[in-house]
């Protein structure tokens, strides 16, 4: 009996940790290239074995994931905009090193260094800062990520890719950290830039406030079986003491 108790508790830290991840992806729903976060749950068998000799299983905390789905693009036609079509990053040069991001709102500082929205160097493909000219006029930017001006070619956005499934922390905006060294990607046929362009959220909103619902039902079926628990096992505890 008190192994039922055990596993209903784990049920409960697992939704738990399902809920926040939902929250966390419903308040970045309009947050510009940010990927929702997944949670894949476990069973785990318990060492021991309960007084009927049979395992116990336990439902794991769970593994944090990135779903990797594209979100739409949304058309700017601002030319410091910028969308990647498959899977790749840019990489941005930050206090807390380097950071990958989906997010493709650039500006170009006084000094001609194109940064992010929040002012971190954008890298090209050998992270170095990009410089462009500042009075070289408007960029025109490749499907490839060259960049030119004045049809000369000054410069061109690094696209990364990293092992994600290692191991990631999220950063300010819809940024991550990786465990993994993130790499240049080099002829992918499938990876480009698309200027004038930005890639909006993948979090499926409809989908999250379904989730949402199912999680909290889930979660009161399981408070509601715990509390039947508690009271057959107060019930035998008191006959078992001879107070009935």
């Amino acid at each position: 009996m008190q192994s039922g108790l055990y596993v209903s508790l784990s049920s409960q830290m697992a939704l738990e940790k399902r809920l926040t991840t939902i929250a966390d992806n419903m308040a970045n729903v309009n947050t510009t290239g940010f990927r929702a976060t997944e949670v894949k749950f476990d069973e785990m068998v318990a060492a021991t074995k309960n007084k009927l000799n049979t395992k116990v299983a336990f439902v794991s905390q769970g593994n944090d994931y990135l779903n990797e789905s594209n979100g739409e693009l949304q058309h700017t036609g601002n030319m410091l905009d910028f969308a990647i079509k498959g899977d790749a990053w840019f990489a941005l040069d930050t206090p807390a090193g380097r950071v990958l991001t989906r997010d493709g709102r650039f500006t170009l500082k006084d000094t001609g260094e194109l940064v992010s929205i929040r002012g971190y160097p954008v890298l090209d493909a050998g992270g170095a800062p990009i410089q462009l000219d500042t009075k070289g006029g408007e960029p025109a930017v490749g499907t490839d990520g060259i960049i030119y001006q004045n049809s000369r070619q000054v410069a061109s956005l690094g696209l990364f890719e990293a092992d994600i499934s290692k191991g990631y922390l999220r950063y300010e905006n819809s940024g991550i950290m990786t465990t993994e060294q993130p790499r240049a990607v080099v002829d992918r046929f499938n990876v480009g830039v698309e200027q004038g362009y930005l890639e909006n959220s993948n979090v499926n909103a409809m989908r999250e406030i379904t989730q949402l619902i199912e999680v909290n039902r889930a979660f009161e079926s399981v408070s509601s079986l715990m509390r039947d628990s508690e009271d057959s096992f107060k019930e035998a505890v008191q006959t078992l003491g001879g107070s009935r």
